[in-house]
Protein backbone atom coordinates (compact mmCIF):
# COMPACT_ATOMS: atom_id res chain seq x y z
CA UNK A 1 0.00 0.00 0.00
CA UNK A 2 1.19 3.55 -0.89
CA UNK A 3 2.54 5.44 2.01
CA UNK A 4 2.10 8.81 -0.20
CA UNK A 5 0.07 11.12 2.23
CA UNK A 6 -2.24 13.81 0.56
CA UNK A 7 -5.08 16.18 0.64
CA UNK A 8 -8.09 15.88 -0.94
CA UNK A 9 -11.48 17.95 -1.54
CA UNK A 10 -14.40 18.10 -3.64
CA UNK A 11 -16.01 15.49 -6.22
CA UNK A 12 -16.50 14.81 -9.48
CA UNK A 13 -13.89 13.58 -12.23
CA UNK A 14 -10.24 12.95 -10.06
CA UNK A 15 -7.31 15.23 -10.72
CA UNK A 16 -4.15 14.86 -8.77
CA UNK A 17 -1.89 17.54 -7.74
CA UNK A 18 2.06 16.92 -8.37
CA UNK A 19 4.34 19.57 -6.64
CA UNK A 20 8.07 19.92 -7.45
CA UNK A 21 11.20 18.86 -6.16
CA UNK A 22 11.77 20.57 -2.67
CA UNK A 23 8.27 21.63 -2.05
CA UNK A 24 4.92 20.15 -0.50
CA UNK A 25 1.55 19.73 -1.60
CA UNK A 26 0.51 23.60 -0.08
CA UNK A 27 2.54 24.45 -3.48
CA UNK A 28 -0.91 24.56 -5.13
CA UNK A 29 -1.96 27.39 -3.31
CA UNK A 30 -5.56 28.42 -4.57
CA UNK A 31 -5.79 25.89 -7.21
CA UNK A 32 -6.60 23.26 -5.11
CA UNK A 33 -9.56 25.12 -4.11
CA UNK A 34 -10.21 26.20 -6.98
CA UNK A 35 -10.34 22.99 -9.15
CA UNK A 36 -12.20 21.40 -5.98
CA UNK A 37 -15.29 23.26 -7.14
CA UNK A 38 -15.92 21.31 -9.90
CA UNK A 39 -13.81 18.01 -9.13
CA UNK A 40 -12.25 15.54 -6.81
CA UNK A 41 -8.86 16.91 -6.30
CA UNK A 42 -5.96 15.15 -4.76
CA UNK A 43 -2.65 16.99 -3.48
CA UNK A 44 0.37 14.54 -3.28
CA UNK A 45 3.61 15.03 -1.01
CA UNK A 46 5.72 13.04 -2.93
CA UNK A 47 7.94 10.76 -1.28
CA UNK A 48 10.50 12.19 0.66
CA UNK A 49 8.54 15.20 0.58
CA UNK A 50 6.06 17.22 3.10
CA UNK A 51 4.47 14.62 5.19
CA UNK A 52 5.74 11.96 2.85
CA UNK A 53 7.96 9.55 4.42
CA UNK A 54 11.28 8.47 2.46
CA UNK A 55 10.45 5.01 -0.03
CA UNK A 56 10.91 1.77 1.55
CA UNK A 57 11.65 -1.88 -0.69
CA UNK A 58 10.88 -2.27 -3.32
CA UNK A 59 10.44 1.41 -4.68
CA UNK A 60 13.41 3.80 -4.68
CA UNK A 61 14.59 6.99 -5.14
CA UNK A 62 14.93 6.83 -9.14
CA UNK A 63 12.43 8.58 -11.00
CA UNK A 64 10.42 5.55 -12.89
CA UNK A 65 10.24 4.18 -8.90
CA UNK A 66 8.57 8.03 -8.40
CA UNK A 67 5.95 7.63 -11.04
CA UNK A 68 5.14 3.97 -10.20
CA UNK A 69 4.42 5.00 -6.86
CA UNK A 70 2.08 7.62 -7.84
CA UNK A 71 0.41 5.15 -9.53
CA UNK A 72 0.27 2.48 -6.63
CA UNK A 73 -1.24 5.36 -4.89
CA UNK A 74 -3.74 5.77 -7.74
CA UNK A 75 -4.98 2.07 -7.53
CA UNK A 76 -4.85 2.72 -3.72
CA UNK A 77 -7.45 5.22 -4.01
CA UNK A 78 -9.87 3.37 -6.51
CA UNK A 79 -8.78 5.95 -9.52
CA UNK A 80 -9.12 5.13 -12.60
CA UNK A 81 -6.08 6.76 -14.72
CA UNK A 82 -6.96 10.47 -12.67
CA UNK A 83 -6.06 14.18 -14.89
CA UNK A 84 -2.70 14.93 -13.26
CA UNK A 85 -1.11 18.11 -12.95
CA UNK A 86 2.36 18.71 -12.28
CA UNK A 87 5.08 21.55 -11.72
CA UNK A 88 8.72 20.68 -12.31
CA UNK A 89 9.98 17.72 -11.41
CA UNK A 90 6.31 16.99 -10.66
CA UNK A 91 5.34 17.82 -14.58
CA UNK A 92 8.26 15.58 -15.68
CA UNK A 93 6.39 12.63 -13.32
CA UNK A 94 3.12 13.48 -15.02
CA UNK A 95 4.40 13.61 -18.34
CA UNK A 96 5.46 9.92 -18.19
CA UNK A 97 2.45 8.99 -17.18
CA UNK A 98 0.92 10.55 -20.24
CA UNK A 99 3.50 8.18 -22.42
CA UNK A 100 2.75 5.81 -20.35
CA UNK A 101 -1.15 5.77 -20.44
CA UNK A 102 -2.03 6.11 -17.21
CA UNK A 103 -3.16 9.13 -16.98
CA UNK A 104 -6.86 10.56 -18.32
CA UNK A 105 -4.92 13.99 -19.14
CA UNK A 106 -2.02 15.64 -18.49
CA UNK A 107 -1.14 19.56 -18.16
CA UNK A 108 2.81 19.96 -17.40
CA UNK A 109 3.69 23.26 -15.85
CA UNK A 110 7.49 24.15 -16.53
CA UNK A 111 8.26 20.04 -16.53
CA UNK A 112 12.04 19.03 -16.16
CA UNK A 113 13.89 17.16 -18.67
CA UNK A 114 14.33 19.82 -21.47
CA UNK A 115 17.25 20.99 -20.53
CA UNK A 116 20.32 20.77 -22.23
CA UNK A 117 24.16 19.88 -20.77
CA UNK A 118 24.37 24.00 -21.08
CA UNK A 119 21.70 24.43 -18.15
CA UNK A 120 22.72 22.12 -15.89
CA UNK A 121 24.86 24.42 -14.12
CA UNK A 122 22.41 27.48 -14.16
CA UNK A 123 19.68 25.08 -12.64
CA UNK A 124 22.08 23.58 -10.05
CA UNK A 125 23.15 27.42 -9.06
CA UNK A 126 19.48 28.15 -8.39
CA UNK A 127 18.88 24.86 -6.36
CA UNK A 128 21.71 24.07 -4.00
CA UNK A 129 22.38 27.60 -2.90
CA UNK A 130 17.69 27.50 -1.63
CA UNK A 131 18.83 24.44 -0.18
CA UNK A 132 21.85 25.90 2.16
CA UNK A 133 20.06 28.43 2.87
CA UNK A 134 18.05 26.77 4.97
CA UNK A 135 20.21 25.11 7.32
CA UNK A 136 20.69 28.75 8.62
CA UNK A 137 19.88 29.26 12.01
CA UNK A 138 15.81 28.93 12.94
CA UNK A 139 15.80 32.64 14.00
CA UNK A 140 17.20 33.63 10.71
CA UNK A 141 14.48 31.55 9.07
CA UNK A 142 12.05 32.88 10.66
CA UNK A 143 13.54 36.94 10.00
CA UNK A 144 13.64 36.09 6.62
CA UNK A 145 9.97 34.57 6.65
CA UNK A 146 8.48 37.82 8.64
CA UNK A 147 9.61 40.45 6.53
CA UNK A 148 8.15 40.64 2.86
CA UNK A 149 11.24 42.48 1.75
CA UNK A 150 13.81 39.18 2.61
CA UNK A 151 11.08 37.21 1.13
CA UNK A 152 11.08 38.59 -1.95
CA UNK A 153 15.17 38.78 -2.15
CA UNK A 154 15.27 34.64 -1.48
CA UNK A 155 11.76 33.88 -3.08
CA UNK A 156 12.21 35.91 -6.51
CA UNK A 157 14.04 32.98 -8.37
CA UNK A 158 10.84 30.80 -7.99
CA UNK A 159 8.12 33.36 -8.06
CA UNK A 160 7.39 36.62 -10.13
CA UNK A 161 5.32 37.62 -7.15
CA UNK A 162 7.27 36.52 -4.17
CA UNK A 163 5.10 39.36 -1.87
CA UNK A 164 2.33 36.87 -2.22
CA UNK A 165 3.77 33.93 -0.29
CA UNK A 166 2.71 34.45 3.63
CA UNK A 167 5.12 34.64 6.27
CA UNK A 168 3.88 31.06 7.45
CA UNK A 169 4.26 29.94 4.06
CA UNK A 170 7.38 30.98 3.23
CA UNK A 171 9.04 29.29 6.91
CA UNK A 172 7.04 26.27 6.29
CA UNK A 173 8.60 25.66 2.69
CA UNK A 174 11.87 26.68 4.32
CA UNK A 175 11.85 23.97 6.82
CA UNK A 176 10.47 21.56 4.51
CA UNK A 177 13.44 21.97 2.06
CA UNK A 178 15.43 21.94 4.89
CA UNK A 179 13.98 18.66 6.28
CA UNK A 180 13.12 16.50 3.23
CA UNK A 181 15.12 13.66 2.66
CA UNK A 182 14.12 13.09 -0.85
CA UNK A 183 15.98 16.54 -2.16
CA UNK A 184 19.65 15.22 -2.77
CA UNK A 185 18.83 11.86 -4.47
CA UNK A 186 16.26 13.87 -6.56
CA UNK A 187 19.11 16.21 -7.95
CA UNK A 188 21.20 13.09 -8.32
CA UNK A 189 18.63 11.68 -10.06
CA UNK A 190 17.01 14.26 -11.78
CA UNK A 191 19.51 16.43 -13.87
CA UNK A 192 20.17 13.58 -15.83
CA UNK A 193 17.11 13.35 -17.11
CA UNK A 194 15.72 13.79 -20.82
CA UNK A 195 12.37 13.95 -21.62
CA UNK A 196 12.39 11.35 -24.59
CA UNK A 197 8.49 9.76 -24.34
CA UNK A 198 5.39 10.55 -26.76
CA UNK A 199 2.02 11.61 -25.10
CA UNK A 200 -0.88 9.46 -26.05
CA UNK A 201 -3.45 11.03 -24.05
CA UNK A 202 -4.25 15.22 -24.13
CA UNK A 203 -1.53 17.03 -23.04
CA UNK A 204 -1.07 20.58 -22.26
CA UNK A 205 2.96 22.01 -21.32
CA UNK A 206 2.45 25.72 -20.08
CA UNK A 207 5.57 27.55 -18.78
CA UNK A 208 6.18 30.61 -17.05
CA UNK A 209 7.09 33.15 -19.37
CA UNK A 210 9.34 34.75 -16.21
CA UNK A 211 10.92 31.37 -15.38
CA UNK A 212 13.99 31.45 -13.77
CA UNK A 213 14.99 28.16 -12.92
CA UNK A 214 13.62 26.34 -16.10
CA UNK A 215 13.73 29.68 -18.71
CA UNK A 216 11.46 29.99 -21.79
CA UNK A 217 14.62 28.09 -23.68
CA UNK A 218 13.32 24.55 -21.99
CA UNK A 219 9.88 25.59 -23.57
CA UNK A 220 11.44 26.39 -27.02
CA UNK A 221 12.92 22.65 -26.89
CA UNK A 222 9.22 20.91 -25.75
CA UNK A 223 7.67 22.51 -28.69
CA UNK A 224 10.26 21.25 -30.95
CA UNK A 225 10.40 18.01 -29.80
CA UNK A 226 6.25 17.39 -28.56
CA UNK A 227 4.76 19.53 -31.53
CA UNK A 228 1.75 16.91 -30.79
CA UNK A 229 0.62 18.40 -27.36
CA UNK A 230 -0.82 21.84 -26.49
CA UNK A 231 1.65 24.65 -25.61
CA UNK A 232 1.04 27.87 -23.36
CA UNK A 233 2.82 30.66 -22.14
CA UNK A 234 1.79 31.67 -18.50
CA UNK A 235 2.28 35.43 -18.95
CA UNK A 236 4.46 37.39 -15.87
CA UNK A 237 4.51 33.92 -14.23
CA UNK A 238 7.91 32.27 -12.73
CA UNK A 239 8.98 28.58 -11.94
CA UNK A 240 5.94 28.06 -9.54
CA UNK A 241 2.85 30.17 -11.62
CA UNK A 242 0.55 28.70 -8.95
CA UNK A 243 1.05 31.45 -6.90
CA UNK A 244 1.81 34.24 -9.28
CA UNK A 245 -1.64 32.97 -11.34
CA UNK A 246 -3.76 30.87 -10.32
CA UNK A 247 -6.74 31.49 -11.95
CA UNK A 248 -4.78 31.16 -15.81
CA UNK A 249 -3.39 27.88 -14.07
CA UNK A 250 -6.72 26.49 -13.33
CA UNK A 251 -7.77 27.88 -17.10
CA UNK A 252 -5.15 26.01 -18.33
CA UNK A 253 -6.22 22.80 -16.49
CA UNK A 254 -9.63 22.86 -17.18
CA UNK A 255 -9.08 23.29 -21.04
CA UNK A 256 -6.83 20.33 -20.68
CA UNK A 257 -9.72 18.40 -19.54
CA UNK A 258 -11.98 19.82 -21.47
CA UNK A 259 -10.57 17.26 -24.42
CA UNK A 260 -11.43 14.15 -22.42
CA UNK A 261 -14.51 15.19 -20.62
CA UNK A 262 -16.30 18.56 -22.38
CA UNK A 263 -19.72 18.38 -20.74
CA UNK A 264 -18.73 18.33 -17.48
CA UNK A 265 -16.32 21.51 -17.79
CA UNK A 266 -18.64 23.46 -19.80
CA UNK A 267 -20.96 23.37 -17.31
CA UNK A 268 -18.50 25.37 -14.66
Amino acid sequence: MSTIEYSRKGSGPSVVLVHGIGHQRSAWGEVFDQLAQDFDVIAVDLPGFGRSPAPTAPHTWTMDSYVEQLEELFADLGLDRPHVVGNSLGGYFCLQMAARGSARSVTALSPAGFWSRFDLALIATNLIPMKLATYAPMPVLELFARKESLRKITMRALYVHPERVTEQAALSDSLNLRRSPGFWPCVWHGLPLRYIGRPVVPTTIAWGDTDRILSPRHADRARRGLPMVRHASLRACGHVPMLDDPDEVSRQVRQTIAEVDAPHILAS
